[in-house]
C-alpha cells in the first residue's frame, strides 16, 4: 500500500471515529443518572413525549422494549404506529454502555456501525416508573414511563428538568396513546 493511500485509511478511520464518539456524547451541561440496574430498566416503555425528529415523524402510540442480548448488550425494539401511512413500523436495534454498567449513559445502533447517545437523566429509582433520556445532545429527547399515562405533576417536572439543560421543551410532541387504531376487521390493535 503506498504512503498516501495509507494516511487516507489512517484519516478517514479517525474521522470516523470522531464522528462516532460526537454522536454518542453528552448535551452540554447534563449528568447522567449513577447506581442505575440495568435489570430494572429492561422491559417495555412508552413515549410520553418527544423533541421531533425524522425517524418518528408522524408517530403515535410510540413503545421501546429493552432486553438482555447474548453478548452482554441491550436489543432495543422500538415500535410505533405511523399515521400517514396507516401501519405499525418497528425499528430493532442494540446499545451498549459508554463507561461504567451502573452509569445510564448508552450508544444505541439501529443502523450499522453508526451509534447515537442514549443518556438517562433522569430516572425513578425507587419504582423504575419514568425516564428523561437525551441524545448525544440538544435535539434528542424523550421522556418515557412504564404506563401510557403519566402523572401530569412527574410530566411537569421533567419538563421542568429539561428546560433547565436548555432543551427546546417548547417544540416537545406528547404522543397520543388513547386514539382506537382501526383496521381491517376494526380490530383494535395494541402496540
Amino acid at each position: 500500500m503506498n504512503t498516501w493511500r495509507k494516511l487516507s485509511v489512517a484519516a478517514g478511520t479517525f474521522v470516523a471515529a470522531l464522528l462516532q464518539t460526537g454522536c454518542t456524547g453528552l448535551p452540554d451541561g447534563a449528568q447522567v443518572v449513577t447506581n442505575f440496574d440495568l435489570d430494572r430498566y429492561l422491559g417495555s416503555w412508552y413515549e410520553i413525549a418527544r423533541l421531533d425528529h425524522r425517524f418518528e415523524r408522524g408517530m403515535s402510540h410510540v413503545t421501546a422494549n429493552y432486553s438482555l442480548r447474548d453478548d452482554g448488550g441491550v436489543s432495543v425494539t422500538n415500535r410505533g404506529y405511523d399515521t400517514s401511512k396507516g401501519r405499525w413500523d418497528e425499528a430493532t436495534g442494540k446499545a451498549y454502555f459508554v463507561g461504567a454498567s451502573d452509569v445510564g449513559r448508552l450508544k444505541v445502533s439501529f443502523f450499522g456501525p453508526f451509534y447515537g447517545g442514549y443518556n438517562i437523566l433522569e430516572l425513578d429509582k425507587e419504582d423504575y416508573q419514568y425516564a428523561l433520556v437525551a441524545g448525544p445532545d440538544h435535539d434528542y429527547l424523550w421522556i418515557l414511563a412504564r404506563s401510557p399515562d403519566l402523572d401530569p405533576a412527574v410530566v411537569a417536572g421533567l419538563v421542568d428538568k429539561a428546560a433547565r439543560l436548555n432543551f427546546p421543551t417548547d417544540e416537545l410532541i406528547y404522543v397520543d396513546h388513547a386514539t382506537r387504531i382501526e383496521q381491517g376487521r376494526k380490530d383494535l390493535l395494541q402496540p
